[in-house]
């Protein structure tokens, strides 16, 4: 028999089961949020209707204070987000590279064995930062020395950083260095593509090449990282989890997406309505952004049963952490192996997991509070000896 601890708290379960909907404001702005998985599904499908085409305006809140570039493809409806997608493709489909996927394997094991010691470590700033800045280094083909930089940003890009004048500054700085460097000296990672790509016939401006690497270091970093330490949190409160796990490595794939669905990083992404619409009797008028909710997309009871638990072995599992339809997350593939080589090693090296201290990442708004991993997280990694081979 599997575990099937209980997650996190659902915040949005009553909203959900009576109206479907909930308004929420964010910095002002009223956002009408879609809590049923049908209707979250539907609308991320529909972008004539909920449209991506809102520069700054698909984050909640929105992101016109820490950054002068759309992001790219996620800011654009189709058929444009197809080919703009087309350009960053390949390195994202790099985490499915053999040799990729045995350096981020051989990365995580060697960051594991140097804390499987039994002295206590922060899990966010430790472990699972640089594991996320070393594996990333590996996808846009980058030396994994680069690694060393982005780990100084912390847990997000978009946190203040020491010396800016305005938040995001370092990273826009840090990003025209490389594009400067690529055109001047081009090789065959993500900023040199990226200066020698075309889109219908032309070469791409420096904003879009901006707008591509902004996503690219903004949309994967908190997201992995919450990921990371919400699992290792987990676990050390489930042991059996890994017992679970270490009878059979097959099951990690399934787990992998249990751990997705439950600990969904990213609450909520926006759409505008140019139209307008109108959601289970509440208008949303045109101009005015809706909000796809993820996380309780992913707790509903009509989809999953018992949702509030972590059922490692639950199929199927139609959550949507990583989007759905057009806008489906090119960063999957990562992510994915990022956590299963992670769950692997800590399989294979018979690791037990104690939390000394933990000081949750919550997120905060008028209508609602939800954990989101951990700010920081003191643990200890105990190995074992009877490895499993």
């Amino acid at each position: 028999m599997q575990p099937s601890k209980s997650a996190n708290d659902d915040p949005f379960r009553e909203a959900r089961q009576k109206k479907g909907v909930m308004k929420c404001p964010f910095e002002g702005e009223m956002i009408t949020m879609l809590l049923r998985h049908d209707d979250v599904r539907r609308a991320a499908a529909d972008w004539k209707q909920f449209s991506s085409d809102a520069p700054f305006c698909v984050p909640i809140p929105s992101e016109e204070e820490v950054r002068s570039v759309r992001q790219l493809p996620i800011e654009v409806d189709p058929p444009d987000h197809k080919e703009y997608r087309k350009l960053t493709e390949p390195f994202f489909l790099r985490a499915k590279n053999e040799q990729v996927v045995a350096s981020v394997k051989q990365m995580i094991e060697s960051v594991v064995d140097s804390f499987a010691t039994g002295v206590a470590f922060d899990a966010v700033s430790q472990f699972a930062l640089p594991i996320q800045s070393r594996a990333f280094t590996y996808l846009l083909d980058m030396p994994e020395s680069e690694a060393q930089i982005w780990i100084k940003w912390g847990i997000h890009v978009f946190q203040p950083q020491e010396g800016e004048t305005k938040r995001g500054s370092t990273l826009e700085a840090y990003l025209n260095e490389k594009f400067d460097s690529a055109e001047s000296n081009p090789g065959e990672d993500f900023f040199s593509a990226l200066t020698q790509a075309e889109f219908r016939g032309r070469k791409l401006t420096r904003d879009e090449c901006m707008g591509f690497a902004n996503l690219a270091f903004a949309g994967g970093r908190d997201t992995v990282i919450h990921s990371i330490t919400s699992i290792i949190a987990w676990l050390a409160e489930n042991p059996e989890a890994l017992e679970f796990l270490r009878e059979d490595t097959k099951r990690i794939a399934l787990a992998s997406e249990e751990f997705f669905r439950v600990f969904m990083p990213l609450t909520q992404i926006g759409r505008v309505c140019p139209e307008g619409a109108e959601i289970h009797g509440v208008k949303v008028a045109p101009g005015e952004r809706i909000g796809l909710c993820w996380a309780s997309a992913n707790h509903d009871e009509t989809v999953f049963k018992d949702p509030q638990k972590v059922m490692l072995d639950r199929r199927p599992n139609p959550h949507v952490s990583f989007g759905f339809r057009d806008h489906l997350c090119q960063g999957a593939a990562h992510a994915r192996l990022v956590i299963r080589s992670m769950l692997e090693v800590l399989c294979r090296r018979n690791i037990t997991i104690q939390v000394v201290e933990a000081v949750a990442h919550v997120e905060e708004a008028q209508e609602f509070t939800r954990t989101v991993g951990h700010s920081a997280l003191k643990v200890c990694f105990h190995r074992h000896e009877d490895e499993v081979s």
